[in-house]
């Protein structure tokens, strides 16, 4: 037992006391609270600064004073800020219903700052303009300059609608390169108000009191529970399964990633042979599993950490509970060693890392099934597929956690039976390893194939 905690010793500080694994480990996390911090700030919506005009030709001769109406700079900023106090609304409402109590003062309501309106002029066309060359004043000047911007194209079908009830539609002609923010914050919404208050006063009823009676605002939704009401949430709902998927995915992969380049390293460079004069094969492929294993282990309690702590900022832990991580590390060790051992055996096989693609692919493409089943099974976690997945190794660590974490938890005794299968499975599968590793180990030149494998576990 000494010489494999030497050798996981070995393994973990070969591979975390690096430069390169050091600034691996921090950088998303770094880039993650600069992007959270920045992109707010790198995000400009507000449109740019235009003058020109709109020119319109209303062959309904009803709505180009709504549009000219709804053009000015006040509506333009009217409307900018109503937009600005909807999107304050809806974050309010999510993080009442992401949180479990009030909105912390912590949360402040978003500083109006939308600069200056663009400076748009309504031009009226006749009817019987000839819209070609009304299209020609697209290419002059620029949208700075004060050129045309846009023409309008309104007919009578717009206002009254045919045979089978529908409308017409309006058209739009844009000059070259002019910017998409211009056209779907200012010109189109002036449009579409326009032509919706010329229909209503057509029918004598108001545009503001059709607004408010479409309008239907949700409340607080509660789950009732036998503790008492909590939050609902249908975000978490969905994020909760797959981030605990995904941290187990990532820890399991990037240690066993690991295993397999060092182990084809050491061959590669017969650093494996003055290894070998000091330990046993299994002794040596033991130790590098456990040591990559901490290595892994290391990555999952980083970023779960950090997972956490997102968690408590936003007061959302109500939604994971303690009994979640202690599945998760069982189940971490349950995968991992089942993939690490893997690794390891073909880290000993091949003598170059090209030569491991062939045989590592179809164990990776096994374990991208929870991952493409991911909806499906926090969905219904407890349907057919669901449940024998969760038996089936190797996938059942990676399935089980997503029943686990979704709202409907499977009984404890499937978690526990899911447990015990996966730990009967890594053992078997650690075991022929062991006789992978101990033949493959010290052999060069060609790769072996799957069948190649077989034959060295059953004569080792």
């Amino acid at each position: 037992m000494r010489r494999v905690l030497q050798v996981a010793w070995r393994e973990f500080a070969s591979t975390v006391f690096t430069k390169g694994f050091i600034i691996g480990i921090a950088v998303v996390p770094v880039i993650m609270g600069v992007m959270i911090v920045l992109l707010p700030l790198l995000m400009n919506e507000r449109s740019p600064k235009v003058v020109g005009t709109v020119a319109v030709i209303d062959k309904t001769g009803e709505v180009l004073s709504g549009i000219e109406t709804q053009m000015t700079p006040e509506r333009i900023l009217k409307r900018e800020a109503d937009q600005v106090n909807k999107v304050t609304e809806e974050a309010q409402q999510m993080l009442n219903r992401l949180q479990s109590g009030e909105i912390p003062n912590t949360w402040d309501t978003p500083t109006l700052n939308m600069g200056e309106a663009p400076e748009i002029k309504i031009e009226r066309l006749e009817p019987d303009t000839d819209l070609e060359e009304a299209k020609a004043a697209l290419l002059e000047g620029s949208a700075k300059e004060g050129g045309r911007l846009a023409i309008i194209v309104l007919e009578e079908g717009v206002l009254e609608p045919n045979a089978e009830g529908a409308y017409a539609a309006y058209d739009i002609f844009l000059r070259e390169r002019l910017d998409d923010r211009v056209t779907s914050n200012h010109i189109v919404p002036a449009t579409r108000r326009a032509i919706r208050e010329a229909r209503f006063a057509a029918t004598g009823d108001s545009y503001e009191d059709i607004a408010r009676r479409w309008t239907v605002r949700r409340g607080e939704r509660k789950t009732v529970t036998e503790s008492g009401e909590t939050e609902n949430s249908e975000i978490a709902n969905i994020l909760l399964p797959a981030g605990f998927m995904v941290l187990l995915l990532i820890s399991v992969m990037t240690g066993g990633s690991y295993l397999m380049t060092t182990t084809i390293e050491e061959k590669s460079s017969r650093v494996v042979e003055l290894l070998l004069s000091a330990v046993s094969p299994m002794q040596l492929m033991t130790g590098k599993v456990v040591g990559q294993m901490a290595v892994g282990l290391l990555l999952m309690l980083v970023y779960g950490g950090l997972t956490v702590a997102g968690l408590i900022t936003f007061s959302l832990t109500g939604f994971v509970k303690p009994i979640m991580f202690v599945y998760l590390l069982f189940f971490f060790i349950i995968a991992y060693f089942i993939m690490g051992s893997f690794m390891a055996a073909v880290g000993a096989a091949v003598n170059e890392l090209r030569e491991a693609q062939s045989l590592q692919t179809p164990v990776m493409m096994v374990l991208m099934i929870p991952w493409m089943l991911w909806l499906p099974i926090s969905r219904d976690p407890n349907s057919v597929l669901s449940t024998t997945l969760s038996f089936i190794p190797p996938v059942n660590p990676f399935v089980m956690m997503l029943r686990v974490t979704s709202t409907e938890p499977p009984p404890a005794w499937q978690v526990w039976a899911s447990i015990v299968i996966g730990l009967a499975a890594a053992w078997g599968i650690v075991w022929a390893a062991a006789k992978v590793f101990r033949v493959g180990i010290l052999l060069h030149g060609k790769p072996p194939t799957f069948k190649t494998l077989i034959k060295w576990v059953r004569m080792a």
